[in-house]
């Protein structure tokens, strides 16, 4: 009898993150889901979802609280795909200045910054940025197959199948800024700052949005991350 292909991604349960909206959001695309902290399920999960929700400092202490830092690096390392929500994201990042200096996972070389307040004379510009916000192809990225046909700037992403200026939902004070522009996968303009809003690195994804509260469009990121699982 042929065994079935195990298509579960393992969503990182550290006590920071929405976890409950982004497995549901994986169930009505199809894609298995299971909320968890324990490494044996996560190293046989098909793929991983960071989350997170608070700040970097104390999403970092627990990590290394649960021994998950670890199991995270090595899962990396199977090529299998990795995705980081918002606070996930900025967890993969070498450092974050949020509240003081903290390591981060150092899975993406580059640093996470606050979003400047002080852009406009005589105004001040609401941080953290909450709300709906347009990303952008980042044409110095990983984003597209623009130069072989393809008609989608972001084919072959977890992007692929989603507008250029697509209005996906923000909740955020801080910003990721990757050492190498070629892991810029997309971009979000807030006052006068132009920030990273999503990077990729080989199988590692991060988006500073939450797909699963961006409605029909960012339930497209979890399509194609089922999508991806299922190609390998």
């Amino acid at each position: 009898m042929q065994n079935k292909k195990n298509s579960t991604v393992a969503i990182i349960d550290y006590g920071l993150g929405n976890l409950f909206s982004i497995q549901k959001a994986c169930e009505q695309v199809g894609l298995p889901a299971i909320i968890t902290s324990n490494k044996a399920e996560i190293m046989r999960a098909a793929g991983l979802i960071l989350p997170g929700v608070g700040a970097f400092g104390d999403a970092m202490r627990a990590l290394k609280r649960l021994d998950l830092t670890n199991p995270i690096q090595e899962f990396v390392q199977t090529d299998k795909p990795v995705l980081g929500i918002c606070l996930g994201l900025q967890l993969l990042f070498t450092e974050s200045s949020e509240f003081g200096n903290h390591l981060g996972l150092d899975i993406i070389e580059g640093e996470v910054l606050r979003l400047p307040n002080d852009q406009h004379p005589g105004a001040l510009l609401k941080v953290p940025q909450v709300g709906w916000n347009r990303i952008y192809v980042s044409r110095n990225g990983q984003a597209g197959k623009d130069d072989t046909g393809c008609p989608d700037p972001w084919c072959d992403t977890l992007l692929d199948g989603i507008e250029n200026g697509a209005f996906m939902y923000f909740v955020h004070s801080y910003y990721v800024k990757p050492l190498e522009n070629a892991q810029m996968l997309a971009h979000t303009v807030y006052g006068d700052t132009q920030f990273c809003s999503g990077a990729r690195k080989d199988n590692i994804y991060g988006f500073q949005f939450h797909p699963e509260r961006s409605g029909p469009v960012g339930l497209r990121v979890y399509e194609n991350l089922f999508a991806l699982i299922n190609e390998r």
